[in-house]
C-alpha cells in the first residue's frame, strides 16, 4: 500500500433552525457565501435551502480529521448566528414538515427534483459519508464486498432520527427508509473486480440514465471522485465524538480486511438478504435488540459485537493510532445512541409538563447543544 492507503475524509451535512423557534429556517445565499468566505470548497450549499453540507480535506490520521471537523462546525455555527441561525446534525428534525421546503434553484438541483419527482421533495434527510483512502481499484471493490457485513452495525450505532413530521416513528434511523426510496441505494451489489463494477456504471451512463457514477448511492461505494471507499449509512451524528468512533471503526475494519488480505484471508461473504435484515433490525431498533450473528445463528446483544469488534481490529487500531477513539463505542452503548437520547429529552420535558409541541422543541434544544459540545 502506499502513502495514500487508509487516510480519511469525513463530510457532514447540517439542517439549520431558527435560533429562537429551533423551527426549520431557510440559509440565505449571504450566509452560504459567508460560509464559504472563510471554508472555501469545505463548505457547500445542499439540495434544500434548510440544509448546508461540510466536508474535512483529506486527512492522515482521523484525529486531525475530528480537528478539522471542530473547527468546521464551530465556523458554520459563528455564521450562522449571525443570521439568528443555528445548525444541528441529525438524520431528521423532529417536527419540520417536508413538504414546506424548497430546493436550491441550480441546474444540478434542478435536474435532481425532475428525476427524482415526489421522491425526492421527501429528502429532508441528513447523514454523514467516511471516505477511506484505497488506492489498489480491485482492492476497493474486495473490501465493499466484505464490509457490507458491518453496516448494519454503523447504522445501529449512528442512529439519530426518532422523530419525523411531529411523531414518534418507533424507529430509531428514519432517514434511512426515506433514502431508501431512491433508486441506486441500499446494500452494494458484489462485484468480482473494478472491471465489473464500471461496467455496470458505463451501462447506466450509457442508456442515459445517470451522468456518472456520484448517481449511485449505495451504503457503501468507490468514489467516483477520490482513491476511496465511501461509507454513506450513518445518520448525521450530534456529537463530534461519535463522529471519532464511527469514522475510526470504519478505517480499522477496512484495514483489517485489506491485512486478511494479504494473507490471503477473507470475511466470510453473507448472503445480502441476511445482511438487509440485520440492516433492518439496526434502523428499527438501532443498539437496543442486537444484531443477528450468522456464525452464532442467534441474536446477540450489541455490547457483546462491538467488543468482538474492537478485538477484531485491536491490531489496526493501534497501527492507526486510534485506540482511544475506536472505544468511543463502549461510550454511545453506555450513554445511548442519538435516537435514545432524543427520547430521552421527550420523555423528560413531558414528564415536566410540557406539552407534544414543547417537548419536541426540547428535542431540538438538545440537538442544537450537542453541536458544538
Amino acid at each position: 500500500m502506499t502513502d495514500d492507503a487508509f487516510t480519511i475524509g469525513i463530510e457532514e451535512e447540517y439542517l439549520l433552525v431558527d435560533a429562537e423557534s429551533l423551527d426549520l429556517s431557510e440559509a440565505p445565499e449571504e450566509m452560504i457565501s459567508a460560509c464559504k468566505a472563510e471554508l472555501g470548497e469545505r463548505v457547500e450549499p445542499e439540495f434544500l435551502r434548510c440544509q448546508i453540507e461540510i466536508g474535512t480535506s483529506v486527512c492522515a490520521t482521523v484525529a486531525e480529521a475530528v480537528d478539522e471537523l471542530r473547527h468546521l462546525r464551530a465556523t458554520i455555527a459563528r455564521v450562522a448566528d449571525r443570521f439568528g441561525l443555528r445548525p444541528i446534525s441529525a438524520g431528521c428534525h423532529p417536527t419540520a414538515e417536508w413538504s414546506a421546503q424548497t430546493h436550491r434553484d441550480r441546474d444540478r438541483y434542478n435536474d435532481l427534483k425532475r428525476d427524482l419527482a415526489a421522491v425526492g421533495e421527501r429528502m429532508l434527510i441528513c447523514g454523514m459519508h467516511v471516505h477511506v483512502g484505497l488506492p489498489g481499484r480491485d482492492d476497493r471493490i474486495d473490501l465493499m464486498n466484505q464490509a457490507s457485513y458491518f453496516l448494519p452495525h454503523l447504522l445501529a450505532l449512528s442512529a439519530s432520527s426518532p422523530f419525523w413530521q411531529g411523531r414518534d416513528t418507533g424507529l430509531a434511523s428514519y432517514r434511512i427508509g426515506v433514502f431508501d426510496n431512491l433508486p441506486r441505494s441500499g446494500l452494494p451489489p458484489r462485484f468480482d473486480s473494478w472491471s465489473g463494477y464500471r461496467r455496470l456504471v458505463e451501462a447506466l451512463i450509457g442508456t442515459g440514465l445517470i451522468e456518472d457514477a456520484t448517481k449511485i448511492w449505495w451504503d457503501l461505494r468507490p468514489s467516483d471522485t477520490f482513491p476511496t471507499l465511501e461509507t454513506r449509512i450513518c445518520d448525521a451524528c450530534p456529537r463530534l465524538g461519535d463522529v471519532a468512533a464511527l469514522a475510526a471503526a470504519i478505517q480499522a475494519t477496512l484495514r483489517m480486511l485489506w491485512r486478511l488480505k494479504g494473507l490471503n484471508q477473507s470475511w466470510r461473504k453473507y448472503d445480502l438478504m441476511l445482511i438487509d435484515e440485520n440492516r433492518w433490525r439496526a434502523r428499527r431498533y438501532g443498539t437496543e435488540e442486537g444484531l443477528i450473528d450468522f456464525g452464532r445463528g442467534s441474536v446477540q446483544p450489541m455490547g457483546h459485537l462491538v467488543e468482538e469488534w474492537l478485538d477484531l481490529v485491536a491490531t489496526d487500531a493501534e497501527a492507526l493510532g486510534t485506540r482511544s477513539e475506536m472505544l468511543g463505542l463502549r461510550r454511545i452503548l453506555s450513554e445511548g445512541t442519538s435516537a435514545e437520547r432524543q427520547r430521552r429529552v421527550h420523555e423528560q420535558a413531558m414528564a415536566e409538563g410540557a406539552d407534544e409541541a414543547a417537548a419536541l422543541r426540547a428535542v431540538t434544544r438538545h440537538l442544537a447543544e450537542e453541536f458544538l459540545a
